[in-house]
């Protein structure tokens, strides 16, 4: 057998290095959006947060955009990673659905500026984008992350179009929730987002296993 050949040295050091770089120009670019929202940020701005030449980030970046896009990326990777441990440690369906909906909520509960970077809410709540082509697959990871319980909602009896419209309304009503807890307007009812969601889970879960036990309706003959 043929021992598989290491990497020379050279390239692992220039692969570390660019990787470093990526990293210190993304976490210069969250405290520029954080400060200026996409609108307003630049690469320059950029550039200057990094200790880098704007030249040096279009290196790596073609555009603010891939930026911000990298940056989303991420935080949905780590949304759908957490959403999915957390389900995959129940059994039930019940328990499963319950796990994931709190989870999704947890996490951008704990990570409040990655909810502003989710929807945009840097420079305003307004419609935004980046290119449809960033769009279309940023879209499509937090669709996965939401797949992880429109499934369990499955698994809970429900049938597939029901699921989505339940998963729709479950992800209205935590981003509702997560924006009030965020701009303190949920004190105005006296009342906690996580609680008030909590319960909204409850009453689903509820809803769902009553539904399993109604007998299937009968068709009438013609």
């Amino acid at each position: 057998m043929h021992k598989k050949q290491s990497e020379p040295r050279s390239v692992v050091r220039k692969r570390a290095v660019t990787e470093l770089k990526r990293s210190l120009i993304l976490e210069a670019a969250r405290v520029v959006f954080e400060r200026e929202g996409l609108a307003r940020a630049n690469i320059r701005q950029i550039a200057a947060q990094a200790g880098y030449t704007p030249g040096a980030i279009y290196f790596h970046y073609a555009s603010k955009e891939e930026i911000y896009a990298e940056l989303l990326a991420q935080s949905l990777d780590r949304l759908h990673q957490h959403t999915r441990q957390s389900r995959d440690l129940h059994r039930a369906p019940g328990e499963r659905l319950r796990a994931a909906a709190l989870a999704f909520f947890d996490y951008y509960a704990t990570h409040p500026r990655e909810l502003e970077m989710g929807f945009y809410l840097f420079g305003g709540i307004r419609p935004v984008g980046l290119t449809p082509e960033l769009d279309a697959r940023l879209n499509a990871q937090l669709r996965a992350a939401l797949a992880l319980i429109e499934a369990t909602i499955v698994e809970c009896g429900a049938t597939p179009s029901v699921a989505a419209r339940e998963t729709a309304s479950l992800f209205a009503h935590a981003v509702g929730l997560l924006i009030l807890e965020q701009t303190k307007r949920v004190r105005l009812f006296r009342v906690e987002a996580r609680s008030l969601f909590l319960s909204y889970v409850e009453a689903l879960v509820e809803r769902l296993r009553e539904a399993n036990k109604r007998p299937p309706k009968r068709r009438q003959p013609p």
